[in-house]
């Protein structure tokens, strides 16, 4: 049995983390969030210690490092722009580090993360799910066992609603979550760079607050994109039925199906890093790259080969008075 820490035990993804340290047979220890609402660790572990302040819990992992409740691992679910200073507590602490999406916000974090990793002699790893789920597993198996010069067309949609709370929180602060492309998109773009090769172009047709469409050239895959939390982009079919989430990819017009088969999957990532067999910072670094210069760059208009959704009217920001 493994001891488990987590911060940020109050959000939207620390159920799922909960979960999985209860399904593998291990013990949570101690949780550090700001919001002292977690009753949801009743049903799993009510003899778990809590601290809404940062300071208290750094000084109870470190009176515990020399006791049978030291931390075997720390699981960070935090907001984005924390990952890398939470992770070098975890590091610091004596703990392997798991981390979710995304890892870290910038390629260049993951270089100083790899030193510290070596200095400190624990790993990190990252929840990279989607290379778990049974559909996306034998899209790759099915290109793996194709035609090795053959380059794939590829269209991925993503939309999921957000309202007006969005902008107000950290993630609608493009230097706290990344920005759309790094919140809703990242284990898509570590989708398709693991199973379709290196990336070789990035260009960013459109990027505002609410949406982001573009195009990548991997080794064996073209790729039209458009992500979007604004439900005004919903097909309208979708809104008809009263949804609030669109998501389809489709490679040479065959729609990969991957719907269902969620649940399961932060359990079966915790097996995989409990085995050894988890993805590290280098299994992270092709998505943060791909992010970090969607984020970064200008964005060219509807040139080239752009998603048939880029085009779209834009919405003025909630909170402009335009």
């Amino acid at each position: 049995m493994k001891n488990f820490g987590i911060i940020g035990i109050g959000g939207y993804i620390a159920p799922r983390h909960l979960k999985a340290i209860k399904d593998t047979e291990n013990r949570l220890v101690v949780a550090l969030d700001k919001s002292d609402t977690v009753g949801i660790m009743d049903s799993y572990f009510p003899d778990c210690s809590f601290y809404t302040e940062y300071e208290r819990f750094d000084r109870y992992v470190d009176k515990i490092k020399t006791t049978q409740d030291k931390l075997d691992f720390l699981s960070v679910c935090t907001p984005n722009y924390l990952h890398d200073s939470h992770i070098r507590f975890g590091l610091r602490a004596g703990a392997d580090v798991i981390c979710e999406k995304p890892l870290v916000l910038n390629t260049w974090n993951i270089d100083a993360l790899k030193t510290f990793e070596q200095q400190s002699g624990h790993k990190v790893y990252n929840i990279l799910q989607l290379r778990l789920h049974p559909a996306i597993k034998a899209w790759k198996e099915r290109i793996d066992g194709g035609d090795p010069s053959k380059v794939y067309d590829v269209d991925l949609t993503y939309i999921t609603s957000r309202g007006k709370w969005y902008y107000t929180s950290w993630k609608g602060q493009i230097e706290k979550s990344g920005g759309v492309a790094t919140n809703i998109g990242v284990h898509f773009y570590d989708m398709l760079s693991w199973i379709f090769g290196a990336i070789q172009e990035n260009t960013v047709h459109v990027s505002t607050h609410d949406r982001v469409a573009g195009f990548l050239r991997f080794e064996r895959a073209r790729v039209r994109y458009f992500l979007s939390i604004n439900a005004d982009t919903l097909p309208a079919e979708v809104r008809a039925e009263g949804k609030k989430t669109y998501r389809k990819v489709e490679c040479e017009g065959e729609e990969i199906e991957f719907s269902d088969g969620f649940t399961e999957l932060h359990t079966l990532s915790y097996r995989n890093i409990l085995d050894g067999k988890g993805f590290g910072l280098d299994d992270a670094r092709a998505c943060i790259d791909i992010v970090s210069n969607i984020r970064n760059a200008t964005p060219t208009g509807l040139r080239g080969e752009y998603h048939p959704l880029a085009g779209l009217p834009l919405s003025h920001h909630p909170f402009s008075h335009k």
